[in-house]
């Protein structure tokens, strides 16, 4: 753009420490440079009819979980129901899966006050200092002249489960452990369902510690003036093993399907599972992950991520498709990796690439 000063415009914006909430509460009537997508970025797949040709409505797979602890032949069809979702999908459903109704409502309720606080609040938390296990910031570009997201988000990371409870803001303090404690709980039975869908013992992924620590997103949508211009996420797959999701009532994810953007609609209650690159790369691709983004919205809108990543042991070793999976049929697709190289790899690449699995597929 003529005339526009990127770098200036990205100072100016991280110093008032506000996020985009700041933004929002200026009632602007339309949205800084810094926020405007192009329109291919925007459009750059079309949008899934809601409907197909019989008039049935697309929705993603729901997975009940009643009963999967205690009774084997339930257990056994919601294996196959996972299998079959992280294989197609990458994405799926899951109802009646332990997590009190009233905790969840509590997390979202507290996230929503986080970030609906004064400025000056918030502003002790405000870092882009990835050392930081608390901080709040608005996840801003770090590539020249990429467009900013309309969004603002705290992250809470419990490394090997871990996090002094008196690093978390107080005014979600008390939620954010509760939430924490059942995430914990439903890892596990995760990691369980995941092997065994994978043909594995159940205590495999347990076992190599792939998902044993976790960084809690309380994201934050404002209102915002014009958003058919930007978004609230951009297009990318996650860096991650698994991510567990919760959203209110507004909704706003999409997920890539058959190269056509597709609505995943709120249901109070429900969690929205999806699978991480790394997990598509241990699999050796019987898994898979998938491409998604957040649409910018005319109404406010809260949701609550859990990524799950190693611990800090195994952080140190590299990860590799299970060897248990591969066969002279089916040879290994990628090469070895340590996490925080992964990550590293991601993040300089990001909004340049939307994955960094291709940069360890063996070609």
């Amino acid at each position: 753009m003529v005339g526009y000063d990127w770098a200036k415009e990205m100072k100016e914006f991280d110093s008032t420490k506000a996020g985009v909430k700041g933004l929002a509460d200026a009632a602007l009537s339309e949205i800084p440079k810094l926020f405007i997508h192009s329109p291919e970025v925007l459009h750059s797949n079309p949008i899934l009819k809601t409907t197909d040709a019989g008039g049935a409505q697309l929705d993603l797979p729901t997975i009940d979980f009643q009963g999967v602890a205690e009774e084997l032949g339930r257990r056994q069809v919601v294996v196959e129901e996972i299998r079959k979702a992280a294989q197609e999908w990458g994405f799926f459903r899951i109802v009646n899966h332990g997590i009190p109704l009233e905790t969840m409502d509590a997390m979202l309720d507290a996230a929503k006050l986080f970030h609906e606080q004064p400025t000056e609040e918030k502003k002790p938390f405000y870092s882009s200092d990835s050392s930081r296990r608390v901080k709040f910031n608005s996840n801003l570009p770090v590539l020249e002249n990429n467009a900013a997201c309309w969004r603002d988000v705290l992250s809470c990371v419990f490394l090997d489960d871990q996090l002094d409870p008196q690093d978390l803001p107080s005014a979600c303090r008390k939620e954010v452990q509760e939430y924490v404690k059942y995430m914990i709980e439903l890892r596990e039975v995760m990691a369980e369902l995941l092997s065994e869908a994978l043909g594995l013992p159940s205590d495999h992924l347990s076992k190599i510690e792939c998902m044993k620590s976790q960084a809690l997103a309380c994201n934050y949508y404002p209102k915002c003036p014009q958003p058919n211009k930007t978004l609230g996420s951009s297009k990318h797959s996650d860096t991650t093993f698994l991510t567990l999701l919760m959203q209110d009532s507004i909704g706003g994810l999409q997920i890539l399907h058959n190269d056509e953007w597709m609505d995943v609609p709120a249901a109070r209650g429900a969690l929205i599972a999806n699978i991480g690159d790394l997990m598509q790369i241990i699999s050796n691709d019987r898994f898979i992950s998938v491409e998604h983004r957040v649409v910018a919205q005319s109404v406010q809108r809260v949701s609550v991520a859990s990524f799950f990543t190693p611990s800090l042991k195994a952080m140190g070793k590299p990860f590799e498709p299970i060897k248990e999976l591969l066969s002279r049929e089916n040879p290994a697709l990628y090469r070895e990796f340590l996490f925080r190289e992964y990550c590293e790899h991601y993040k300089t690449k990001f909004q340049g690439v939307t994955s960094a699995k291709p940069h360890y597929r063996i070609r």
